[in-house]
C-alpha cells in the first residue's frame, strides 16, 4: 500500500535547524472512495433519457405505478408483443419492435420490412398522488430509416386509425377495466 492511499504524513528527512523545519503535509486519500461513494449515490434508471411525446396517451389509474408496471409484463406477451425493456421499480415498460400486418415482432431493426407497419409501444408509469397512476402510453413508428439518425429523432405517433394505434389503446383499456380510474378523471 503506497502512502497516498492511507493518508500517511510525510517529512522532510535529514537534520535541520529549529528555523528550518518543514511543516508536515497531509497526503489526501485516494479517490477511489469518493469516487465510489459518487457511484453510490447515482440513480440508475432503466428509462430513456427523454420525456414521452406530447401526442402520447395518458391515463390516470388507481394503483401504484409498481402494479401497473407488473400488469404490463403480462399483459404485454399476451398481445403476442414482446418485451425490449422492462423495470417494476423504474415504472417503464418497452415493446420491440412489432409488424402489424404481420403479426410478428423484429428484433433488429435490419428485420424491418415495412416502416409503417411496424410500431414499438413505451409506457411510463408515473406516481401522481398517493395511491395513483399517470399511465403515459406511445405508440411510435418510423416513417424512413436513416441509421446517420438517433432512433429517437425519426420516431412519430401513430396514427388513430392505424393498428399500432388500437393495440395500445387496448392496453390502456385494459389496465382501467383491472384497476379503475380516479373518480376525480372521469
Amino acid at each position: 500500500m503506497r502512502n497516498a492511499e492511507c493518508g500517511v504524513r510525510n517529512r522532510k528527512v535529514g537534520v535541520t535547524t529549529r528555523d528550518d523545519l518543514p511543516l508536515p503535509f497531509r497526503i489526501p486519500h485516494s479517490a477511489f472512495r469518493i469516487l465510489l461513494l459518487v457511484a453510490a449515490c447515482t440513480p440508475v434508471t432503466t428509462r430513456p433519457d427523454f420525456r414521452p411525446d406530447p401526442g402520447a396517451l395518458v391515463v390516470t389509474l388507481d394503483a401504484r405505478p409498481e402494479r401497473i408496471t407488473a400488469a404490463l409484463d403480462s399483459l404485454v406477451p399476451a398481445e403476442s408483443l414482446e418485451i425490449a425493456h422492462a423495470n417494476v421499480r423504474d415504472g417503464y415498460v418497452e415493446t420491440a419492435w412489432y409488424d402489424t400486418q404481420a403479426h410478428r415482432t423484429r428484433r433488429h431493426e435490419r428485420d424491418i420490412t415495412n416502416l409503417a407497419a411496424t410500431v414499438k409501444i413505451r409506457f411510463w408509469a408515473d406516481p401522481w398522488v398517493p395511491g395513483q397512476t399517470r399511465l403515459t402510453t406511445e405508440p411510435v413508428y418510423r416513417p424512413r430509416y436513416d441509421p446517420s439518425r438517433p432512433e429517437r429523432s425519426l420516431e412519430a405517433i401513430v396514427s388513430k386509425e392505424l393498428e399500432g394505434y388500437k393495440i395500445a389503446q387496448r392496453f390502456v383499456d385494459k389496465l382501467k377495466e383491472r384497476f379503475g380510474v380516479p373518480k376525480a378523471a372521469q
